[in-house]
């Protein structure tokens, strides 16, 4: 580790990616505790109501995560060799596909928003209330998965700050729309729920549109014609699929997992769900490094890979691992002493208080568990390729872990909603264990951009 500390070129591009991913993260995070904080205004029906809500488009996020991280392994590596070429053909995999589950997922959204979220509760209210703000954001899946596969594809080739300016830009947007909305300030409505989903769905319209402007007007690596998107390559096509399915598979199983939780919490009660939903918010905010710094590393890994530079990248490997579990601990302290200052933000009965500080107190003992997964799988096993073998590390342990583990203490043992969520975490010890023995085995190294030549723009 110090060794890498003392390389310049390590620290300098790792601030430079590392940072601005991280002060995207830090600004959503903030800006959506704020957004949860005002909705929490209007009562826990409301923040139950947008939290259920939320959980279609999270498993969206977090498909578009699986598929656009599947792409990222191919242009890091690419850049690594500078070929552009490959670079826009992998983009033009990755938003066909996202804009294929897209279409699916704002159907849901908007013809049957009642049916969806009556799968994660009983509650009358709940679901209507959730029901007015789903119809509107899911208007937003189809510019999203835009949005998303552009972003990727800057920052995978260095240009972070790109993406980061625009959607910390939407992201401001987007609260100011929520305030001036809900509460109906500056001579607009005062709309409640609806308002925020509008606000929510006004900032990524026009995140999007942004985007892609300055994409082609700058000529990034990204700025790709039809006809470079758009290709009849089935070799190349069958290898991208081949790593990306897995990483796409991985995420959405693990998120109808995540779902899951959601579903057994919402069945304990509002209560539960509430408590919960605010916990996730604020372990949003403790999250915020560690994504920049995993984002990076599976950037700086692959670009060694693609350059030939394997044992440096196994460097790089080890080197990031101690440096989250270290801040992993620090970051867990301060959730801790932080956690009542936080939870006083917000207009809830004294029993959601007490699960939820429950459960941040929890939260803040495994952090460094949680973060050093996802640092081993997103940054280090997806950037060497290693996406089937980090699918099982990541999926098995939810579903045969911890999923079974935290039924069986919410319907048969009857346990309160914070040790249920102290079940569920069983399966992140699992997983750092199976992770740590999968790198050291230095078995997830694969170079995938040396089995493609570089091919002419428009080929």
């Amino acid at each position: 580790m110090l060794e890498l500390v003392r390389d310049k070129s390590f620290t300098t591009t790792l601030l430079h990616l590392a940072i601005p991913i991280a002060l995207q993260q830090l600004i959503f995070s903030s800006l959506n505790l704020v957004t949860v904080t005002m909705v929490g205004q209007l009562g826990e029906t409301s923040v139950a109501a947008v939290g259920l809500a939320n959980q279609i488009l999270f498993l969206f996020q977090l498909l578009l995560f699986g598929l656009t991280s599947g792409s990222a392994i191919f242009v890091a590596q690419f850049w690594g060799k500078r070929d552009v070429a490959n670079i826009r053909r992998v983009l033009g995999t990755c938003l066909g596909m996202g804009l294929l589950a897209a279409v699916g997922f704002t159907l849901v959204a908007v013809l049957a928003p009642e049916q969806a979220l009556a799968i994660y509760t009983n509650d009358q209210a709940v679901i209507a209330l959730g029901s007015e703000y789903l119809r509107i954001t899911g208007l937003i899946y189809i510019p999203l998965a835009i949005t998303t596969s552009y972003a990727v594809t800057l920052r995978s080739t260095g240009n972070v700050r790109m993406p980061v300016t625009i959607t910390v830009f939407a992201l401001g947007l987007g609260a100011a729309l929520n305030y001036a909305l809900i509460f109906g300030q500056f001579g607009l409505p005062a709309l409640g729920v609806q308002g925020s989903a509008i606000g929510l769905a006004t900032a990524r319209l026009v995140e999007c549109a942004v985007l892609l402007f300055l994409t082609y007007s700058t000529g990034t690596p990204a700025a790709a014609r039809l006809r470079e998107l758009i290709f009849a390559d089935r070799a190349f096509l069958r290898q991208v699929l081949t790593t990306s399915v897995p990483v796409m598979v991985n995420e959405i199983l693990w998120s109808v997992g995540i779902s899951a939780y959601s579903l057994v919490y919402g069945r304990i009660g509002t209560e539960a769900i509430a408590a919960v939903s605010i916990a996730m918010t604020i372990e949003g905010l403790a999250f915020v490094p560690f994504i920049g710094l995993a984002n990076a590393a599976a950037i700086m890994i692959g670009h060694r890979i693609g350059a030939d530079e394997e044992h440096k990248a196994f460097g790089y490997a080890k080197g990031f691992l101690l440096l989250v579990i270290v801040s992993g601990m620090l970051i867990g302290g301060m959730v801790f002493l932080t956690a009542d200052f936080a939870l006083g933000l917000y207009k809830i009965g004294a029993g959601s208080h007490q699960i939820a500080r429950n459960v941040l107190t929890i939260m803040a003992l495994v952090l460094w568990v949680k973060v050093s997964n996802m640092m081993l799988i997103v940054g280090v096993l997806r950037a060497g390729g290693d996406t089937r073998v980090g699918f099982v590390i990541d999926v098995g342990p939810l579903w045969l872990v911890g999923l079974p583990l935290m039924v069986t203490g919410a319907f048969v043992l009857g346990l309160p909603a914070y040790w249920v969520y102290a079940l569920a975490m069983s399966d992140e010890v699992a997983k750092l264990v199976v992770a740590l023995l999968r790198v050291f085995s230095r078995r997830w190294i694969n170079n995938l951009a040396r089995q493609h030549a570089p091919v002419g723009v428009g080929d």
